[in-house]
């Protein structure tokens, strides 16, 4: 071997010899500093105890003082030593015994000893000339190297008494790519519950901007808290484009990961005006499309222009209450043929009903109209019709609600965008309100954004869906098809009604009479047109009245052409 290959070779070594030093230390000496945080507190804790235990007893009558001393001795044992003091006790101590031992060592140990401390002191000044540290993974802002500063123990010790939160000292903190996190030691007064009222004292101490989002939380063990301000978020930088393989409803503002709600749940997605609730339901809505049938019932009418050349869709009242007819309907037709084939559970496509700003459809004030949401909100999802509903008035009291109690009642999977307050919270989220979606601030980067009932307190951001997105998305209607099986409920139409039947639903049941060979009941024009009895009771009474049908001595119907 050569004088260069051995020289590059001796390099080589010295140099992984240093880095492997380097890295052991710098591990070392970050454990040590937070082993320093989080149990310096307990030594201070200790004096305070002797302090105490020295003014009830000082004579040392009892083993109170002497049970305090032993604790206080114990706590800074535990407290290890810096990096820099527990090397220099060690270099002291193997100098001592190299003094001690060295005289005894033979000359040809001398030599190669001698060797190998010059060849690891030229490595160490080569890898010290060349290495350059590599940059941190995050890089922190200045508003976030402000806030590091100011939650150091010694910045947080030296002004927490002055902001009300004496007795509460920080460990060191984290910056992270959800923001940053620190932990926080609570004496006996303190409880996380209490640290996260008292949020206002922690910003002012901080200094931090009114806007900036704060969770305060219980932290691994007990005694101890957890401070996070989200500075950040994981989505931020992440290509939020909609594309047929995204999965879920978005991305977790955290951990960055997607986000996903079973397709099959019933759904209720709360925003107030501006939150980006309609547009945050696209990705459901398409997927929902693209693997079943989707029906849109639209009480506002400005999204279904969008999706009315894409799927079946229902705006004016009228369409509306012939559209959930039709899913009610169908619904039924599947339960019979459920039970003919021996099923529990429906085997074929799903049908979707999204329901959008609930508020305007329970406005209508028609109660057939909303038993039969009821009914499918109840009924629906194991026959393969399930029904999901969307409102900015997430309320299910007083004369204008935005969902049905009972309809709440049978909900899945909730998701809530930014919402007025507490109340609209409560409903929105339910146990799970305490997420906050009422503190999400009224910006337009924060559209989007919103919590899933269940998930934890992550803000969700959800895949941007626009509106030629839609447009490119497979046109597929779904409309109801008439039953050949002598066991549906649904209509068999052989005569047509005639064109002065007032509306979709009168024609129906006018059908259904003029087909039956003998008088039918009004029991029997339910089962066969998946009506409510309610709806048929009223309907007969208005075909009645306009001369449309007869009724027997014995209750039965007939047309007035059979007559």
């Amino acid at each position: 071997m050569s004088h260069a290959s051995a020289w590059q070779t001796q390099r080589k070594y010295a140099a992984t010899a240093a880095r492997w030093s380097h890295e052991r230390w710098r591990i070392e000496s970050e454990r040590r500093r937070t082993l320093r945080a989080e149990r310096r507190p307990m030594v201070g804790d200790a004096r305070r105890a002797v302090a105490q235990a020295r003014a009830v007893d000082p004579q040392g009558v009892t083993s109170l003082l002497h049970r305090a001393e032993r604790e206080l001795a114990t706590a800074k044992r535990r407290v290890p030593d810096p990096m820099w003091l527990f090397a220099s006790k060690t270099a002291l101590a193997i100098g001592a015994a190299a003094y001690v031992g060295l005289p005894l060592v033979p000359d040809r140990v001398w030599m190669w000893s001698a060797i190998a401390v010059t060849v690891a002191v030229a490595g160490a000044i080569v890898w010290a000339a060349t290495h350059r540290p590599a940059k941190p993974d995050i890089e922190p802002t200045a508003e976030e190297r402000d806030l590091l500063k100011r939650l150091q123990p010694e910045h947080w010790r030296e002004h927490a008494e002055q902001r009300g939160l004496g007795g509460t000292i920080t460990g060191r903190p984290t910056l992270t790519e959800s923001g940053i996190t620190v932990a926080v030691r609570l004496d006996g007064k303190w409880t996380p519950g209490k640290l996260a009222d008292a949020e206002g004292n922690v910003r002012a101490l901080l200094g931090c901007r009114t806007a900036l989002r704060m969770e305060i939380q219980a932290g691994e063990r007990g005694g101890w808290a957890t401070i996070t301000v989200r500075t950040r978020l994981a989505a931020d930088g992440a290509r939020m484009d909609w594309t047929p393989d995204a999965v879920g409803i978005g991305l977790d503002t955290v951990t960055g990961k997607p986000v996903d709600i079973p397709l099959d749940n019933r759904l209720t997605v709360a925003g107030a005006s501006g939150s980006g609730k309609s547009w945050s339901s696209r990705p459901h809505m398409a997927r929902a499309h693209i693997t079943g049938d989707l029906v849109f019932v639209d009480g506002k009418g400005e999204e279904a222009t969008i999706w009315e050349p894409v799927c079946r869709t229902a705006v004016e009242p009228e369409e509306i209450r012939t559209t959930v007819a039709e899913v009610h309907a169908e619904m039924n037709r599947r339960k019979v043929d459920m039970k003919r084939r021996g099923l529990s559970v429906w085997d074929g496509l799903q049908l979707t009903l999204f329901v959008d700003e609930g508020r305007v459809i329970l406005a209508l004030k028609d109660k057939d109209l909303t038993q039969q949401l009821i009914d499918i909100s109840a009924l629906g999802r194991s026959r393969g019709v399930v029904l999901k509903w969307a409102t900015q008035y997430p309320v299910t009291s007083g004369d204008a609600p935005g969902i049905h109690a009972q309809i709440a009642a049978n909900t899945d999977s909730r998701f809530a965008l930014r919402v007025k307050n507490l109340t609209h919270a409560q409903v929105a989220l339910d146990d799970d309100a305490d997420y906050g979606p009422h503190l999400i601030p009224a910006v337009k980067d924060m559209r989007g954004h919103g919590y899933l009932g269940g998930h934890g307190p992550h803000l969700i951001r959800t895949w941007t869906m626009t509106d030629d997105m839609v447009k490119a998305l497979p046109a597929k209607r779904w409309h109801a098809a008439a039953d050949t099986t002598t066991e549906g409920p649904f209509l068999r139409l052989v005569k047509q009604a005639p064109a002065d039947a007032p509306d979709t639903t009168e024609s129906r049941v006018l059908a259904v009479v003029t087909a039956a060979e003998q008088p039918i009941r009004q029991k029997e024009l339910a089962e066969q047109t998946g009506l409510s009895k309610g709806t048929v009771s009223k309907v007969v009474k208005r075909l009645a009245d306009g001369g449309h049908l007869v009724r027997q001595p014995d209750g039965g119907l007939i047309a007035r052409d059979a007559a």
